[in-house]
């Protein structure tokens, strides 16, 4: 008979993982769960990942190692689950996705990485994620939920259609259990012949003050491709967030010690900071602080920029930039191909330096 009293053994990654379950999550997703062979039980932090050796035939030395955030909680020690999405150049995952069956052993090191609230002081939380970054976000929600917490958590998730939502049934069976867990999904398109009257287009202040209105009370926790991050930390940025309470974890590049943090090359405004802008049409050079806007600067000097929402949303101060530098945070009003050919929205653009505008 097994002695109940004794205090199972914690995983070590020198023995290997044995497969129990492939769950398909979505096209090109799994998760897939292990256990220990020996009966060790897992011991990590919500939030962080692992690494896998992966076979892969014609690489060098016939494997490759990926990092995967562990997407189960650690309140459930018995097996330790990653989820995996498969781009177009995968291989490591495109291996697992093909070939992984229960049964089948490989090799893992970790847990490891420092994107995690275990240690979070905050009862407060929004997390935010694109993608597959939703992994963390639920080992953290479901870690805080099995704990029996009083949930507080603001959790938005970007995806390109609802049906590539991962997780969603999971999250939305949780949420229908407690008045804590408030979902925000946000989707760039509908599915085809599937209404969809949730948020729709690219994340931006405009949704965030809508989803989130508390904020700036909140301990933020992003995860997600690095221009949705940066898109995200612009938005908390121009809101005013103390960005002391923003923490985010990249797909390519999950740390594993504080050294490791890369540092983060944002804009920061700055009110004593000093910029000139050049009205090329006008004639009329305005000096202004890096915190006013262009829109603010012409209006300083007497000039007229057509204007709507001011909010970065409806595309009408629209203006070509000849010179110069500008840090522009807008809400979905100006195209890709428009900034790429030089215009910017006077309303939510501030002055880096010296600039030049066509009014």
């Amino acid at each position: 008979m097994k002695d109940l009293n004794v205090t199972p053994a914690v995983w070590q990654d020198g023995e290997t993982l044995e497969c129990v379950s492939v769950v398909p999550e979505m096209p090109n997703t799994a998760s897939f769960s292990f256990r220990a062979p020996s009966g060790a039980q897992f011991a990590y932090q919500p939030g962080q990942f692992l690494t896998l050796e992966i076979p892969a035939p014609g690489q060098p030395g016939g494997v490759v190692h990926r990092t995967y955030t562990i997407s189960s909680s650690p309140s459930r020690p018995r097996s330790i689950t990653i989820t995996a999405k498969a781009q177009p150049d995968s291989i490591g995952t495109r291996w697992m996705l093909d070939n992984l069956q229960p049964g089948m052993r490989i090799k893992a090191i970790g847990p490891a990485g420092l994107f995690t609230n275990a240690e979070s002081r905050s009862d407060k939380f929004l997390f935010i994620s694109a993608g597959s970054g939703i992994t963390p976000m639920m080992s953290m929600t479901t870690c805080m939920w099995d704990e029996g917490r009083d949930l507080d958590v603001v959790f938005i998730n970007c995806a390109k259609c609802p049906s590539e939502i991962i997780f969603r049934q999971r999250l939305e069976q949780m949420a229908s259990r407690t008045h804590g867990l408030d979902l925000k999904f946000v989707v760039e398109e509908a599915d085809e012949y599937r209404p969809w009257t949730g948020y729709q287009g690219q994340f931006n202040q405009l949704m965030l003050g809508l989803m989130a209105p508390d904020y700036l009370e909140r301990e933020v926790y992003c995860c997600g491709p690095e221009p949705f991050m940066q898109a995200v930390r612009d938005a908390l940025a121009g809101l005013g967030f103390d960005m002391d309470n923003y923490h985010q974890e990249s797909f390519g590049a999950p740390v594993e010690t504080e050294a490791d943090q890369p540092d983060l090359d944002d804009v920061v405004l700055d009110d004593d900071s000093k910029a000139e802008i050049h009205f090329a049409t006008s004639g009329v050079t305005a000096k202004v602080a890096e915190t006013d806007t262009v829109l603010a600067a012409a209006r300083s000097v007497g000039l007229n920029i057509p204007s709507g929402c001011t909010f970065g949303v409806c595309g009408t101060c629209k203006v070509k930039k000849t010179q110069g530098d500008v840090h522009m945070v807008h809400n979905g009003g100006i195209s890709e191909d428009d900034i790429e050919a030089g215009y910017i929205l006077a309303c939510c653009s501030n002055p880096i330096g010296k600039v030049e505008v066509e009014v």
